[in-house]
């Protein structure tokens, strides 16, 4: 009779034991989060993630706030390739405007019908927004060409988009490009048809970008805008000041230029913040005036960050010394793809602990092979290629950098960093 009166102890025992190897199983799996040479998991609720897309013809960023509103920044396609330019990303069967649509819809697969709540435009250069030429499609209404964040739009649906110029893009004078005016073209045909809204992006709101889907659940989730056209936030309240003097007296020679006039953001959750400012400059060519460098009074809003990414790529003009001391981040994104970015002056600026104390890591979406060898310690890149994937903690108290393969769709994680700590 013992076995027998032991039997249901025995199976009781086995049930615990399985719960407990469940739960520890399923706990180490959550901790574990993304896997090197595994998928990169999908998108959570209460995640921040924050996607730097490596197409290898322009600036692309995909957003995916806490409780699942979208938003693009930038879609660029450059039309000409030469050997200063990295090559394409998976590669050059498809344009990189289908390379974005398609990846955007791996991030989003979480969600039955993907579509962007809201596209964001930094500024109007083509590594930014797309480059039309007699070479590539016609929407389907015929109305616009289809490159860059026009072929997104044209794919998937678009709520808001938001841009310096809205609506009639006149400032500093008006802009005649075919890159504009097919942009134009495309708002156009969205606004009638689609029922997309556009808006001129508002210096120091911070209503203008909102959680759309659960914002009560994520009260520390804040989208702030901070300068476009000159119009730069001075930290407090929703109150801006005038950078630029008035045009009227200032030779045109002197006149703002595209970069200058940028958008720029930044985006807190929890004590986790993040910048991106574009193509913003801080160091005015020779015998230009001070006004022209934007980076110091953006600073000066924004304050320390834990991540931000490198403004007009690294290049020559930008991450002045006092830009880097203030926003200090542990984490720096560069999206390149061309041989001149960064320069070896803005990379000694980012790694120097006189600058700045501390550790931090840089990671680059395709560094260019001439930039490796010409830019001493250059190898101390934390990643070199790859999809750069910001995935912040539910509440914001920690994030990771994860890697992406850029040469496949396979998604397949490359490498993990993190985590690390929000200040």
């Amino acid at each position: 009779m013992k076995p027998i009166a032991l039997l249901p102890y025995m199976g009781n025992r086995i049930s615990r034991l399985w719960l407990v190897v469940l739960f520890a199983t399923v706990t180490l799996s959550a901790r574990a989060g993304d896997v090197v040479d595994r998928e990169i998991t999908p998108w959570q609720p209460g995640m921040l993630d924050i996607h730097q897309i490596s197409s290898g013809r322009g600036n692309a960023g995909l957003y995916i706030f806490p409780d699942g509103t979208t938003m693009l920044v930038d879609a660029g396609e450059l039309s000409k390739k030469v050997p200063r330019h990295t090559p394409d990303r998976p590669n050059d069967t498809r344009p990189a405007g289908e390379w974005i649509v398609r990846y955007i819809r791996h991030a989003l697969r979480h969600d039955p019908q993907p579509s962007l709540d809201y596209a964001l435009l930094t500024h109007f250069h083509e590594d930014h927004m797309g480059d039309p030429t007699d070479s590539q499609p016609m929407s389907r209404s015929g109305a616009f060409k289809l490159t860059g964040l026009t072929w997104v739009g044209e794919h998937l649906r678009i709520g808001k988009m938001l841009d310096r110029g809205w609506p009639d893009y006149s400032y500093p004078k008006p802009i005649e490009s075919a890159a504009m005016k097919n942009y134009r073209a495309f708002l156009k045909w969205q606004t009638a048809n689609h029922g997309m809204k556009v808006e001129r992006f508002a210096p120091g709101r911070n209503d203008q970008v909102v959680l759309c889907r659960d914002p009560k659940k994520y009260p520390s989730f804040d989208f702030r805008n901070v300068g476009a056209n000159g119009e730069i936030w001075t930290g407090v309240g929703t109150v801006t000041r005038c950078h630029f003097p008035d045009l009227k007296n200032v030779p045109l020679t002197d006149w703002p230029h595209e970069n200058m006039l940028c958008t720029a953001f930044r985006l807190s959750y929890g004590k986790f913040d993040y910048f991106n400012g574009g193509d913003i400059p801080g160091i005015p060519a020779e015998g230009l005036p001070q006004w022209h460098d934007v980076e110091t009074p953006v600073a000066k809003a924004v304050g320390p960050v834990e991540a931000a990414i490198l403004n007009h790529h690294g290049y020559v003009d930008t991450q002045n010394e006092f830009f880097v001391a203030t926003l200090r981040p542990r984490v720096w994104t560069l999206s390149v793809w061309v041989a001149s970015h960064p320069s070896a002056r803005v990379w000694q600026r980012l790694r120097s602990s006189r600058v700045y104390p501390g550790p931090r890591d840089v990671f680059a979406t395709d560094l260019h092979p001439a930039t490796q060898q010409v830019i001493s310690g250059i190898e101390k890149l934390a990643s070199d290629h790859g999809h750069i994937v910001l995935r912040v903690s539910p509440a914001g108290d920690e994030y990771r950098v994860v890697i992406v393969d850029d040469s496949s769709e396979s998604h397949r994680v490359t490498k993990v960093f993190g985590p690390f700590s929000s200040r």
